[in-house]
């Protein structure tokens, strides 16, 4: 059963890290190692400015590839799992794609697409399409086929059926991918906007702080991305909820 993380759960959490940051920051003794009680008001402060700004311009890479990876993958995930030749005509592919760390294309990404937001994106995308392809794709396959053959008894076409029946019992597989991709979409985001780039906070905690030896600055960059992370989470985790709560009363 999917535990989803409540807001006392990530409070809770949230203390234990400062917590634990703050004894670490004793032990070393070290402007390395800046207290939470240094950092906390510079984050505040910095993110009404600059480090806003960057965390508006990661945000925005992050939103526009998860909904491009939605909107392509989910067809394609269905389409697939509802139609065995072509499934045998994709799959070796596929299983040879999906378990390839994508990172490793940035490089051919920039030489095709430039050093520009579309290949960060790009980048994204293709690692959430994967991702969500392979969990809709398993998840139409294994529709009982009584509730597809029962919608069809009443006349409804392919179209019908995929509005109907394969959308709304992949969109719980969907969202439970979303969750669990966000994170690695995050992460990617960071190496990716490393360099090359002016905005975004993996430029912002690489080039703006930690090689110019601004520890406490870089720890509020750190922590921008992890509330970065932590957000998009919440919003899926909710939805997620919403719709298996719909289904729940629907059923």
């Amino acid at each position: 059963m999917k535990k989803s993380l409540s807001i006392s759960t990530a409070l809770s959490g949230g203390v234990m890290i400062l917590l634990f940051w703050q004894g670490l920051s004793w032990l070393i003794d070290s402007p390395v190692m800046p207290s939470p009680i240094e950092v906390i008001p510079i984050f505040i402060r910095l993110i009404y400015g600059d480090l806003g700004l960057h965390f508006m311009a990661s945000a925005g890479r992050v939103l526009a590839s998860v909904t491009l990876a939605v909107l392509t993958a989910v067809p394609a995930g269905l389409a697939l799992g509802q139609m065995p030749k072509l499934n045998r005509v994709f799959d070796p592919l596929i299983a040879i794609v999906y378990p390839i760390p994508k990172i490793v294309f940035l490089p051919v990404i920039y030489i095709l697409l430039g050093i520009t937001d579309i290949s960060k994106i790009f980048l994204i995308t293709v690692i959430v399409f994967f991702q969500i392809l392979v969990v809709v794709r398993d998840e139409a396959a294994n529709l009982h086929p009584e509730l597809i053959l029962s919608v069809r008894s009443i006349g409804a076409g392919r179209r019908a059926l995929f509005r109907f029946v394969y959308i709304p019992a992949s969109l719980p597989a969907v969202l439970t991918a979303l969750r669990i991709s966000i994170g690695t979409a995050v992460a990617v985001l960071f190496i990716a906007e490393q360099s090359l780039t002016t905005w975004g906070l993996g430029y912002y905690i690489i080039v703006e702080t930690y090689q110019v030896l601004l520890y406490p600055e870089m720890y509020a960059g750190i922590l921008g991305m992890s509330l970065l992370g932590l957000i998009l989470y919440f919003l899926i985790d909710t939805l997620d909820r919403t719709v298996n709560r719909h289904l729940h009363l629907e059923k």
